[in-house]
């Protein structure tokens, strides 16, 4: 206790004793974080799976959190432990430090009671999913009247350190309805798109917290705990399921205060949408990682599918949630498109895109794998750079034979 107090009052470790790495003096919660998830490495267990943190339980001591994530998962635990807690650690890239994403806790508390017991998904099995459909579809509505324009500054107010209102492409008083805020637009070059002639390079499709992974698979161990989730559950019966078998999966989740409208993160062409009718969960981490549901196999959601020269088929499923009143595509069938062109937008609420690329088309960077692989979302924004094309890679290694023999 006397070692946790004066940590707090004048920290005795500088340096974090796994990695050595400087730990700074006024960042008291990215310390403890940081220095926890060292640990965890070094036991070669995984103690931390994407937590939630308040600052009330960042003020108890790094070794009393140390000692306490050591033995649960927060997102695991039930309505018991840490049921309370209003934040979700995320990894902001730009920033390259862990950052807290704010969500009224409330909101967790009652997320927790029906996607994390089997009490709750028993009331979803009950009528609870056609009530979510109602309620979405009533919130839709009211987001679209006049009266709702009022709520904008207030929901600027609750989001301040998340959204950049010099970044939107017209002044508020330009907004009639709260939901022509939600899907505003940004200004030109607001979200420069990295190497922009570079088609083998791929970029992220949405301002979200991504999770990237080489195959589905990899997915089912570090973040999506659905029993049934599949590569065909998620594309549908009509989904090309062969070219995508082994393929690598991306998730771009979407919060509320994000800009909502997403993008294309490959060049190419559209060849076809697909139109899967389903429930409206929330996409929230404590719906994706609970055992009683299947959030992204479940929900209602459009398949699209891009063909491109560098990275084959890409699959493209926009995915609605509660309160998403509308998915709303900006392009056609047929259309050529370039990375980084706008798609189209998510109407009010939160929501998610996964993008599926064919098995070994491409190489994810490799920050965003290792963060996903220690169940921790980074938080990215529209054209960062995702990954490159294996094939371009490849071609651009083979030898010229031509010239190898001339040189012979």
């Amino acid at each position: 206790m006397l070692l946790a107090i004066q940590q707090e009052k004048e920290p005795l470790i500088n340096n974090c004793p796994v990695c050595g790495e400087s730990l700074g003096d006024s960042d008291q919660l990215n310390n403890m974080i940081h220095m926890t998830l060292c640990f965890d490495e070094g036991t070669g267990s995984q103690t931390m799976t994407g937590g939630f943190l308040t600052d009330k339980q960042a003020s108890y001591g790094w070794m009393f959190k140390l000692s306490e994530w050591a033995h649960f998962s927060s997102y695991d635990v039930g309505l018991n432990s840490g049921s309370s807690a209003s934040h979700i650690v995320v990894f902001d890239r730009k920033k390259q430090r862990l950052v807290e994403e704010r969500i009224d806790g409330k909101i967790v508390l009652s997320m927790r009671a029906i996607y994390q017991s089997k009490v709750g998904l028993g009331i979803m099995d009950k009528g609870a999913k056609e009530l979510l459909q109602s309620i979405s579809e009533k919130q839709g509505r009211k987001m679209n009247s006049f009266e709702s324009a009022k709520d904008i500054p207030k929901f600027i107010d609750f989001f301040k350190d998340q959204i950049n209102v010099a970044d939107v492409k017209y002044p508020l008083e330009h907004f009639k309805t709260f939901n022509e805020f939600f899907i505003r637009e940004l200004k030109p070059g607001a979200r420069p798109i990295v190497c922009p002639e570079c088609d083998n390079v791929a970029v992220c499709a949405a301002d979200s917290r991504l999770m990237a992974f080489q195959t589905a698979e990899d997915s089912l161990r570090f973040w999506i705990k659905g029993r049934k989730f599949s590569i065909q559950g998620l594309l549908g019966r009509e989904g090309d399921h062969d070219a995508f078998t082994g393929g690598t999966m991306v998730i771009f989740r979407l919060a509320p205060q994000d800009y909502h409208r997403f993008h294309f993160p490959v060049s190419g062409t559209v060849e076809r949408f697909t139109q899967i009718p389903g429930a409206l969960y929330t996409v929230n981490p404590i719906a994706v990682n609970s055992k009683y549901c299947n959030v992204f196999t479940e929900n209602k959601r459009t398949v699209s599918i891009i063909s491109t020269k560098d990275f084959g088929k890409v699959a493209f499923v926009a995915i609605g949630a509660t309160m998403v009143g509308s998915i709303t595509f900006t392009k056609e069938e047929g259309d050529r498109i370039r990375k980084g062109d706008e798609f189209g937008y998510f109407s009010f609420g939160g929501s998610t895109v996964i993008c599926i690329f064919e098995k070994d088309a491409i190489e994810i960077d490799e920050d965003l794998l290792a963060k996903s692989a220690r169940s921790i979302e980074t938080l990215v924004s529209v054209g960062m750079k995702l990954g490159v094309s294996i094939k371009k890679q490849t071609q651009m290694q083979k030898p010229d034979i031509k010239n190898l023999a001339l040189e012979s």
